[in-house]
């Protein structure tokens, strides 16, 4: 009898791995993590330096990141292993602007207002920017920042504020008794609002489950507060890279803390009043 290498496959047919199915992680599926029973809608689909992720929000809306690994979700019970979307996702119901308001398909930017929303530093600006630039533009309102608050009376007299001329200011960690605010106290006006947010800074503003860590850490007084958080998250102490690390993770106001989205909306509204 002629040898041969061929073997069949004596494994009973119930005792032999299924083929799982792939599904593309589209935008607000909504599957299970195996390992952790994590449920939640597909936030954001992303490569990064570890690999394919997935962002999932519970409904409560905590978020988690996954790696897609194989066999590694259940998809209305079933194991499925989710892969990277190849196209996009169709849109569903009306487009809206990545601050939540519906977009206006076609509109053109309108020609700038003579009232202004001034910011702390560039990263706010470049933060208030991604998130409600399309807004601003057909709002026709411009966004400055100012490099601090310590000159904001000199340049609110400059800018000189009043009817049809309005000012709207947001500034970091505005709390009571602290020098921020009994600056903002001396300025604000009929046609000057200053608001603020608690954050130490514009970094902490974004959600940490966005930036994919698990919470921004405690950084003690005295230390440069950017570069402590880049030496505890084990980053390179280089707040450029940092800064665009952070900022490439927000993609709608899903990404920020309600903290910080009322206040921006708040002055949005009180700079560009219905004409």
């Amino acid at each position: 009898m002629r040898s041969t290498d061929y073997s069949p496959d004596l494994t009973p047919p119930w005792k032999r791995q299924q083929p799982v199915p792939e599904v593309a992680a589209e935008r607000d599926l909504v599957v299970e993590e195996a390992a952790t029973g994590f449920c939640g809608a597909v936030v954001r689909c992303e490569k990064t330096a570890e690999g394919v992720t997935v962002t999932l929000e519970d409904r409560h809306g905590k978020h988690r990141v996954f790696p897609l690994t194989p066999r590694g979700f259940l998809l209305e019970g079933r194991v499925v292993t989710l892969v990277r979307p190849t196209t996009a996702a169709p849109a569903r119901g009306p487009a809206r602007t990545a601050s939540g308001s519906l977009a206006v398909p076609g509109a053109r930017a309108r020609v700038a207002r003579e009232s202004r929303i001034y910011v702390e530093g560039r990263h706010d600006a470049e933060l208030v920017e991604r998130v409600w630039g399309d807004d601003l533009r057909i709002e026709g309102v411009v966004v400055e920042y100012l490099e601090g608050i310590d000159d904001l009376p000199a340049i609110v007299a400059e800018f000189a504020p009043g009817p049809g001329r309005r000012l709207g200011v947001l500034v970091d960690h505005l709390l009571p008794g602290t020098k921020e605010h009994r600056i903002a106290a001396k300025v604000t006006g009929d046609a000057v609002l200053v608001v603020g947010h608690p954050f130490i800074d514009i970094w902490a503003a974004v959600k940490p489950a966005s930036v994919g860590i698990p919470g921004w850490p405690q950084v003690p007084r005295g230390e440069e507060w950017k570069e402590g958080i880049c030496r505890r998250l084990g980053w390179p102490v280089d707040t450029p890279a940092a800064w665009k690390r952070i900022l490439a993770s927000v993609n709608s106001y899903r990404d920020l803390d309600p903290a910080l989205l009322g206040r921006v909306e708040e002055l949005i509204d009180f700079v560009s009043p219905t004409d």
